[in-house]
């Protein structure tokens, strides 16, 4: 069994307006993000189900963090192998679907990373380096949807 990691947040809602949750419309969905050591971050719902479009919303978070784990394990899949990345930006997008009974879920996200690495020698390297941190990303391992990468990789 490997090693196992433990992790806490706290999530504390700011938007009683005065009545609670008296009416689906009687209430915000604002709400602060905490952790120790940390800045807190604002969050609401999707503007789509009355939130604050100038808050992040669950749905970007599930986003993000696919996007994050993925850079970030790429980027040790990349120093482990000699690929010398000198640049990283990925416009992830992700499509959720709402269903019956005020439900939904995730059908499909697109990593877009554009890597520029050191030398032409690392291109190939660099673009089969996705696969293998798809592989071990915790993200990706842990969702039920597919997550699928569209690499550009430049020399420069």
């Amino acid at each position: 069994m490997g090693r196992q990691h433990s992790y806490r947040a706290t999530v504390r809602w700011t938007g009683n307006t005065g009545s609670g949750t008296s009416g689906y419309r009687g209430y915000e969905r604002s709400h602060d993000i905490l952790g120790d050591g940390k800045p807190a971050l604002r969050g609401s719902a999707d503007p789509a189900f009355l939130g604050d479009p100038g808050c992040w919303n669950p749905e970007e978070f599930l986003l993000v963090s696919l996007s994050q784990c993925h850079m970030l394990t790429y980027l040790s899949v990349c120093a482990r192998d000699g690929v010398r990345v000198t640049a990283y930006e990925d416009v992830a997008t992700g499509v959720m679907e709402e269903a019956a009974g005020h439900s939904g879920r995730f059908t499909e996200v697109v990593l877009n990373p554009v890597v520029s690495v050191a030398d032409a020698a690392m291109v190939e390297r660099a673009r089969s380096a996705h696969h293998d941190a798809h592989q071990a990303c915790f993200i990706a391992n842990s969702v039920n949807f597919p997550v699928r990468h569209e690499p550009t990789v430049r020399v420069g």
